[in-house]
């Protein structure tokens, strides 16, 4: 993996032999995205996926920055939110596709959080059987996890992430001015995730995000270098297992638990966002572990302390409104794809920094665990 650095831009690179890409971390780089785009696929023309949310913002400085490069754009807005991560967007966004008869050669933009990414990546890899894709991330949670690593999909009401493709993009251009305008409920949530790499396999990042977090949510440099260490902690790991079949599992830490949260609250971004679901979940996970005698308890308080201090939600009783019982979250979590041939896996701590793929996880120590932390 090589990594580059300039004054407010740091370039981590992919390594997947010919399908290999940039990620482009730093300012100003909705600015440069025809220019480097056009240096990578000249002469191409390209849908621009976002939402109404993102389009007010970013869509237009976007759209002069292709237009001066010569790259002709048709834009496609959707309503923002996780329930579009539907069928329904889906066709809407293949039509758009057809519609604009954009050719194979073509590209699909993503400009928007993960939703939109993944969105937009999965109507890529299908549309005249896989166009080009690049992706804009907004939100912080897609900058350095959904954005990165060909993951695409779209939810059904058996659970999330159920349906999709791996579908690498081109590039990833990771503009950190974009972040400003989030709101400070959706930067806590993506935090959640830059936390995550920490928890997994760096110890010591996950020290430096002790200590240095407000200057993370600050800006800057601080901001910059969390981004681009988790962006080149999943890089590793997708270099190493692209499908999924081995460790790229372990970045599911705290998803099991979350995802089923998520589908438990209908998908309702009022009562909880993804990356607050995945906070629930590594605290969940920690203590678990605890639970099972595979981590000392220690771990998991001071896990826990770490994502309160960011202002994350911990536990179940932190969600808004009722939850369904805890044999019914344990479907959820058997329904979730992370399950082989009905045994539950899950990813568990031997301690901070220290994930590993636990497999045929008892049900009845998980129900027994779900039951002990449902706020009822």
């Amino acid at each position: 993996m090589r990594t580059s650095h300039s004054d407010s831009v740091e370039t981590v690179e992919v390594g997947l032999g010919d399908r290999a890409y940039d990620i482009m971390i730093g300012s100003g780089l909705i600015a440069r995205a025809g220019q480097e785009i056009a240096r990578r696929m000249p002469g191409l023309r390209v849908a621009v996926v976002t939402d109404a949310n993102v389009a007010a913002a970013h869509l237009a400085p976007l759209s002069d920055s292709l237009s001066e490069a010569g790259i002709g754009a048709t834009a496609i807005t959707l309503e923002p939110g996780e329930k579009t991560k539907s069928f329904e967007a889906l066709q809407a966004v293949v039509d758009g596709i057809l519609s604009a008869r954009l050719e194979r050669r073509d590209a699909v933009i993503a400009l928007g959080g993960g939703v939109i990414g993944d969105l937009a990546g999965f109507a890529a890899g299908i549309a005249r059987r896989g166009m080009s894709f690049v992706q804009i991330p907004t939100s912080l949670l897609a900058q350095v996890d959904s954005s990165v690593g060909g993951k695409t999909g779209i939810n059904t009401a058996h659970g999330k992430n159920l349906v999709g493709v791996f579908h690498q993009p081109k590039l990833v251009l990771a503009d950190t001015d974009v972040l400003d305008t989030l709101p400070e409920r959706e930067f806590r949530a993506g935090y959640a995730e830059v936390a995550k790499y920490g928890l997994i396999d760096r110890p010591d990042f996950f020290a430096w995000l002790e200590a240095n977090w407000r200057d993370v949510f600050a800006g800057g440099a601080a901001r910059r270098r969390a981004i681009a260490e988790s962006c080149r902690a999943k890089a590793d790991v997708v270099m190493r297992d692209e499908f999924e079949t081995g460790d790229r599992a372990l970045l599911n830490l705290g998803h099991t638990f979350g995802h089923a949260l998520e589908a438990a609250t209908n998908y309702d971004g009022r009562r909880l966002v993804h990356g607050e679901g995945v906070a629930i979940g590594m605290a969940l996970a920690h203590r678990f572990s605890a639970r099972l005698n595979l981590a000392s308890p220690d771990d998991a308080e001071r896990v826990e302390a770490h994502l309160k201090a960011v202002g994350l939600p911990t536990r179940m009783a932190d969600i808004e409104g009722t939850l369904p019982d805890a044999e019914a979250l344990l479907g959820f979590i058997a329904q979730d794809k992370k399950v082989s041939r009905g045994a539950l896996t899950f990813i568990l701590t031997h301690g901070v920094g220290q994930a590993f793929i636990a497999k045929d996880v008892p049900a009845s120590e998980v129900l027994a665990f779900l039951k002990e932390n449902h706020p009822r």
